[in-house]
């Protein structure tokens, strides 16, 4: 009778999936617009690239700094992940602007 011990396994997370989690994770910060994030992971450790839209006049580097703090936070507790650097750029302001129509 052979005994079975249990062994922990590896669990790879792709590119691609952690560059998803770490866009659904920038949402969630205030002043955010859009998102979109690459992730490249290297054993145990993601770096991200962050392109950002923003709400207009939202601090821009404060808002920065905020969404590198989160995604490092959000991408570690949902994948297990150590996140070594996360660099954000801004391409977009955008005013909320509600559209006003006219009746002739």
């Amino acid at each position: 009778m052979t005994t079975l011990t249990a062994q922990p396994g590896l669990t790879t997370v792709a590119d691609r999936a952690v560059g998803r989690i770490a866009g659904r994770a920038a949402m969630e910060v205030p002043d955010v617009l859009d998102c979109a994030v690459t992730a490249r992971v290297t054993g145990g450790v993601a770096t991200l690239d962050a392109s950002l839209d923003l709400r207009y006049p939202a601090p821009v580097a404060a808002t920065a700094a905020r969404v590198r703090a989160h995604l490092v936070a959000r991408v570690a507790a949902l994948t297990g992940l150590q996140v070594s650097v996360v660099d954000v750029s801004v391409g977009v302001l955008r005013a909320d602007v509600v559209p006003v129509r006219r009746v002739l």
